[in-house]
């Protein structure tokens, strides 16, 4: 049992390890996306940049969670920090050695070989991503004591997303601006430093064998997984909501782009600047998680929070200039990380230690592995809104449909959000 004292040396050097990793994929959210974007203005072409980003979560969730319940969790992080490091750095010398082009072409016609070289690195940055975030998870609960989780949690990510929403995309638009390939390098240096910080945490975090049935088959060993979560009703319409959610928030993320470029005028700088203002709703969100939980309980929480960001999404496509969408979706952050306390919590507190790698990475799998279809479907319906109207109305199409679909979500999902935290209507 590892002492207090050094739980809570643990902990720090976990968050530090998050913060620093958090930071890079907050740079990255304005480096890959605005680097697509002076690649090619092809509104379909610039979704594949952030697909081959989260395709892997469709790919590599389940043997994630087989990979994270049979190793040690810490050096799962450990050696997937590290592969990011070597992947953006890759990217770096790419960028650097193929300048992009002054006129970005409007089609296939002129693609560079170097928007395909980043996709193989965005591809090896998202794999190891599956497998570090997979393993950060299920490693919290080892470090912080079960009744001290949401604060953990809240503080966690709270820390994340000072890092992943409100200073690296500021930091990432200021960078790409100046020198298109320093956000990359920047990246490669930040991952470094996490990989440095998760090696100063001690401890065995192998799951012990008197905790869960060691299997040398996978198959049957993801099988248990599957079976617990077909028996978990709750958690099963959690991850459906959330990978419905993750779909919709996915349209409206990759068509920022291209809106904020050609609709409201504005260049990286502004574009980085709305989602650090947006990321303030999120950090609030984080501190305030275990006051709501605590006033409106777990199932009056989630819905709320459901309906509240099914009106921001409606919102959205009304915001007229760069002031009003921050803060449009500062409220849409400040309920999204309100609901995941809701949702990680529950998991890391239900699921059995020995099993929360399996059934954390098919969860993730159900909610996350929606990111994908949801990126591309945003140029879709781009191209094809474009075919019946002007380019600008067809740039807002992916937040109309989106905000359809999550006020259709959230009427859906009421009752079963009741019913699965023992809510009582009558």
């Amino acid at each position: 049992m590892m002492p207090q004292q050094s739980k809570r040396s643990a902990l720090r050097a976990f968050v530090a390890a998050s913060g620093l990793s958090n930071l890079g994929d907050g740079i990255a959210v304005v480096a890959w996306a605005w680097m697509a974007s002076l690649l090619t203005r092809d509104p379909l072409l610039i979704t594949l940049m952030p697909v081959a980003l989260r395709l892997p979560w469709a790919l590599f969730a389940l043997p994630a969670g087989i990979v994270t319940d049979r190793v040690d969790r810490r050096r799962l992080i450990l050696s997937m920090d590290l592969l990011r490091a070597v992947a953006f750095f890759a990217a770096t010398t790419a960028i650097v050695l193929s300048d992009p082009p002054a006129t970005p072409p409007d089609s296939r016609e002129g693609l560079s070989g170097l928007f395909f070289g980043l996709m193989i690195c965005a591809a090896m940055i998202g794999t190891a991503e599956v497998f570090r975030d997979n393993a950060a998870q299920t490693m919290l609960p080892s470090i912080v004591p079960h009744d001290a989780l949401e604060r953990a949690n809240g503080r966690l990510w709270s820390v994340e997303l000072v890092g992943n929403a409100l200073l690296g995309p500021a930091v990432g638009a200021f960078l790409i601006a100046w020198v298109v390939w320093m956000p990359f390098a920047l990246n490669a240096v930040l991952f470094l430093l996490a990989a440095a910080m998760v090696m100063t945490i001690q401890g065995n975090f192998r799951v012990e064998r008197g905790e869960v049935a060691v299997s040398t088959n996978w198959r049957q060993e993801l099988t248990e997984g599957l079976r617990y979560l077909r028996d978990a009703p709750l958690l099963r319409h959690l991850a459906v909501i959330t990978g419905v959610w993750n779909l919709l928030h996915q349209m409206v993320v990759i068509a920022l782009v291209l809106h904020v470029q050609e609709n409201l005028g504005l260049g990286a700088r502004g574009y980085g600047l709305i989602l650090a203002s947006a990321a303030v709703g999120g950090i609030l969100g984080g501190l305030i998680a275990p006051w709501v939980i605590a006033r409106l309980g777990p199932a009056r929480t989630t819905q709320v929070m459901s309906l509240i960001s099914a009106i921001a999404f409606l919102v959205v496509p009304f915001a007229p200039d760069g002031v009003t969408l921050a803060l449009v979706l500062a409220g849409f952050e400040c309920t999204g990380l309100i609901w995941n306390a809701v949702s990680v919590t529950y998991r890391q507190r239900s699921i059995p230690a020995g099993l929360l790698g399996r059934v954390n990475s098919i969860y993730r799998l159900l909610s996350w592995g929606m990111m994908p279809l949801g990126l591309f479907l945003s140029g879709l319906v781009v191209t094809w809104s474009e075919v019946a109207l002007p380019r600008e109305a067809a740039l807002v199409a992916p937040f109309v449909v989106a905000g359809l679909g999550a006020t259709l979500l959230t009427g859906l999902a009421w009752a079963p959000l009741a019913r699965g935290f023992g809510l009582k209507t009558s």
